[in-house]
């Protein structure tokens, strides 16, 4: 299958261009918000306005953790030759779990600010998280970046920068997985069920929810080339994923065992 060859830019005006990826950050935190404060009713702990007030320690989080877990866990050595590349985010890299534990700094001080619950609130929040995730893997594949790895499937591509074979279109599987499928779960967890009873239920399923998906999407992604494979064929984005599996599974479990919250 030939690569659809968008271009990268949405629109300009005049010396002004809006990338598509620049566009996913936007509409994915905007969903988000809108979601979450939908989403207030079925969390009586949680108003309307700590959502509101939350979203800039969100999009603080998102980006300075993204960005600097970017630099840290995948090209240090790069960045610390030239640190003033650091800033320059729209030149792309930003990683997810640099991101996710921007979000859980930011979160926590804005919790003890607020004399909220940490895990009553991140409950709610963590729901629409994968919103974000998803609009952010199409602006990958519209970049034509962080493909997958060399198939001689029916449905491989031929991005272009991945060289004359066909490979696999990761970032949709991962769009599918870590957005479509996640978001759903948590959706029918949130408002069909009684999980929003139990603290910290939620929150468990999306760490462990998303690193469930993201080790199985890293089997058909091709690693960054600066990184490789490590030991046993295992990735960067698998051995990061590990621990928020493990952690999530901790948390959902404690809270099925707790049952529902006083």
């Amino acid at each position: 299958m030939p690569f659809p060859n968008i271009d990268p830019v949405a629109f300009q005006i005049g010396p002004f261009a809006v990338h598509w990826y620049g566009l996913a950050y936007v509409v994915g935190i905007l969903g988000w918000w809108q979601y979450s404060l939908w989403l207030t009713q079925k969390f009586p702990l949680v108003s309307r306005k700590m959502v509101d007030d939350y979203l800039v320690w969100a999009v603080v989080g998102v980006i300075v953790g993204g960005r600097l877990g970017y630099v840290i866990f995948y090209n240090p050595s790069k960045y610390m030759a030239n640190p003033l590349e650091i800033i320059q985010v729209w030149k792309g890299g930003m990683a997810f779990h640099g991101g996710l534990l921007g979000v859980v700094i930011a979160t926590a001080i804005y919790c003890y600010r607020r004399g909220i619950y940490f895990l009553t609130f991140s409950d709610l929040a963590c729901c629409g998280v994968p919103i974000g995730l998803f609009f952010g893997r199409i602006a990958n594949f519209i970049n034509g970046e962080l493909y997958g790895r060399v198939t001689d499937s029916a449905w491989g591509m031929f991005f272009p920068r991945g060289g004359p074979l066909p490979r696999h279109a990761s970032q949709l599987y991962e769009a599918f997985l870590e957005g479509i499928i996640l978001f759903i779960i948590l959706t029918y967890g949130a408002t069909l069920t009684r999980w929003s009873h139990k603290r910290g239920l939620l929150t468990g399923v999306f760490l462990s929810g998303y690193g469930v998906a993201r080790i199985l999407a890293e089997c058909f992604r091709e690693p960054d080339a600066f990184l490789g494979y490590f030991s046993g064929g295992i990735t960067m984005g698998q051995i990061l994923s590990l621990p928020v599996l493990a952690f999530g599974f901790f948390l959902s479990t404690r809270a099925l065992l707790r049952g529902e919250n006083a």
